[in-house]
């Protein structure tokens, strides 16, 4: 049976781990913004952490300073590395982020890259592909993978993004940490079609679910598994289909009791589903 995780917000002691064996797991991507937990010192805590719990790190999911709106106004100029004014500073961090995943022993970084140019004749495409590739080169040199995060850019935009650079930078770690609620609640498009366009690179898969915007400003709203637009058993089914044969790292965007019975109730749903 394919793994099945959770995320792990990092903490300055190592502890972060502790939460997946709460939930009966063995596996999760650890994730942080926090730049000032950005050391070697936390990465190695949690890497002792996770050994001690028996638990097993799937990837780190690295955000980076700077504003972050999560919207269709302010996100596309807010966002990940297509934002020109943030770009430099972001680039540093994710490398500063890419140190402290090998320090951790995790075999990817992953990260939000922003609202990808849908054309490369935009003129933000051209510095947007530069700016992805010093950070996957820097992952590449360090023996570690370079994820996307998907959402903000439509699925050939983001395959096309992927095959120019393996052309021209000669990139041969890239993959995506696919999550098929962003898709839908950007309203990017169908998480089990995605399949069939860049099904090839997907290396993980986040368990969360969603709804589809209904106005030209906001997002769609993040729900609990399996009450939302992604049909699961299908994009599984889907997922087994072309081979995919990683984890199923389990999102879900809220806080308090309510977020640990959901998460419960979705670690379930996914052990029969993928029965």
């Amino acid at each position: 049976m394919l793994n099945i995780g959770v995320m792990s917000n990092l903490h300055a002691d190592g502890r972060n781990t502790d939460v997946v064996a709460d939930f009966g797991l063995t596996c999760c991507q650890v994730v942080s913004w926090n730049m000032e937990l950005c050391t070697l010192d936390i990465a190695r805590k949690c890497k002792a952490a996770a050994h001690e719990k028996g638990v097993h790190i799937s990837a780190f999911w690295g955000g980076d300073p700077g504003p972050a709106v999560w919207d269709f106004i302010d996100g596309p100029i807010t966002l990940g590395l297509v934002p020109p004014e943030y770009r430099w500073v972001r680039i540093q961090a994710l490398k500063q982020w890419v140190d402290f995943a090998v320090e951790l022993g995790a075999p990817a970084l992953i990260t939000h890259c922003g609202f990808i140019p849908e054309s490369p004749a935009y003129p933000d495409y051209a510095p947007t592909r530069h700016a992805v590739a010093q950070v996957a080169k820097y992952c590449k040199s360090k023996g570690i993978g370079f994820w996307f995060e998907t959402g903000q850019e439509t699925p050939v935009t983001l395959l096309r993004l992927i095959q120019d650079l393996e052309a021209s930078d000669k990139l041969d770690n890239l993959g995506i940490n696919l999550d098929p609620a962003n898709l839908i609640m950007y309203g990017r498009g169908n998480p089990i079609d995605s399949l069939d366009v860049f099904g090839r690179y997907v290396k993980c898969i986040h368990a969360k679910d969603g709804v589809y915007p209904t106005n030209g400003r906001e997002l769609g709203r993040e729900v609990r598994v399996g009450t939302g637009k992604v049909n699961f058993p299908e994009f599984i089914k889907k997922l087994r289909d072309i081979g995919f044969t990683g984890d199923f790292i389990i999102e879900r965007e809220i806080s308090g009791e309510q977020q640990r019975l959901d998460i419960a109730q979705t670690v379930n749903d996914l052990k029969r589903w993928l029965s």
